[in-house]
């Protein structure tokens, strides 16, 4: 049975000193917050996103803040050349790639009857799609360093569900199968697959909620801890998947989201 040094301490296995983490969706919201959370403990980090300007104030501000290399290219998640070239360019730059955080997602709502395919597709390609194909093209380059961590970022609809996001929902019920899955296929890889499932949090995502009273107070009844998730709140978990200090955890979801779907 592997066991922990009397010499490392606990601290110590949440350090990422000298890994890089390649972030999708990195230069906002959630994905932001989990960059920074991994760039404070040691890593460095590459941003992919679509939008380069956000991109490389992104960057800017974790070299400033935590002094480590943070790069970033633009990247479209559902277009197999972008997200190849994306890794390419990593392993360019750091030369391998430890963690892979999928965070890139968008959300589109409404009545089944008012959504069109379009609306559906482009839900998957980006949510779904785009994951897949990060964790294709960075699972070859793990298995030669025989390490790595994937996080994959799912939501509470992956276990639970609201009307008016059948899209939404569709995709992210299925990331956590795609983690699941991929989880058993490298597990004997030295690498970890997860998720992370967060409930309501303040994004550019959840404007539409965050701008209507009514539905922002009906979501606050919903959860019991009684309020929002502050993007923060994100880091703790992140890090911790990230890390060393999770190599015993495989296939597994995590929910962030206050006690909903606890009830």
């Amino acid at each position: 049975m592997e066991q922990r040094s009397a010499q490392q301490s606990i601290l110590n296995l949440f350090r990422l000193h000298g890994q890089t983490a390649l972030v999708t969706g990195g230069n906002r919201g959630l994905g932001l917050a989990m960059a920074q959370a991994l760039a404070e403990a040691g890593a460095n980090i590459m941003i992919a996103a679509r939008d380069e300007a956000t991109n490389q104030q992104a960057a800017e501000k974790l070299r400033s803040l935590y002094g480590i290399e943070c790069l970033s290219t633009s990247c479209d998640v559902t277009n197999e050349e972008s997200v190849r070239a994306a890794v390419a360019q990593t392993i360019d730059q750091f030369g391998k790639i430890d963690v892979l955080v999928n965070s890139a997602g968008i959300n589109i709502r409404g009545a089944i009857e008012t959504l069109s395919l379009d609306d559906f597709k482009k839900v998957q390609e980006v949510n779904v799609t785009g994951t897949w194909l990060f964790c294709r093209e960075v699972t070859p380059i793990m298995k030669q360093h025989g390490y790595g961590r994937i996080i994959n970022m799912g939501s509470m609809l992956a276990l639970t569900a609201l009307a008016e996001r059948t899209p939404y929902a569709t995709s992210k019920g299925a990331i956590l199968q795609l983690t699941r899955a991929l989880a058993m296929e490298v597990a004997k890889e030295g690498i970890t697959v997860n998720a992370i499932l967060p409930g309501p949090f303040a994004t550019e995502i959840n404007l539409p909620l965050l701008n209507d009273p009514e539905k922002y107070q009906a979501f606050i009844a919903k959860i019991p801890l009684g309020r929002w998730g502050e993007l923060h709140e994100i880091g703790g978990i992140a890090l911790f998947l990230a890390s060393p200090a999770s190599s015993y955890v495989t296939g597994a979801c995590f929910s962030v989201d206050g006690g909903w779907v606890a009830q």
